[in-house]
């Protein structure tokens, strides 16, 4: 990949998991990808980790978390990004 990229999860709304796919241009970048729920509160990592320049794909699974709207983001060297995903029970 020639840039960092931040797709939206499929499927969206989910129930009760959803697969999130991101781009990662830079070799051995540090990445976190955090989930947090409708207050700003995080709810959980998925990544907290370096990994390899690439597409990468990551399953998300919500159970445990009641129905509601949810945003993950991705941070990774100075890229930063969120998206908005809907958790329907």
């Amino acid at each position: 990949p020639s840039e960092f990229i931040l797709e939206q999860n499929y499927p969206n709304p989910f129930n009760p998991s959803t697969v999130i796919n991101f781009s990662i241009p830079v070799e051995n970048t540090l990445v976190t990808l955090k989930i947090y729920n409708s207050l700003g509160q995080e709810v959980g990592t998925l990544i907290d980790q370096v990994v390899p320049a690439g597409n990468h794909q990551v399953n998300f699974d919500a159970i445990g978390l009641s129905s509601g709207i949810y945003f993950y983001t991705l941070t990774a060297d100075n890229f930063i990004d969120s998206k908005k995903m809907i958790l329907m029970k």
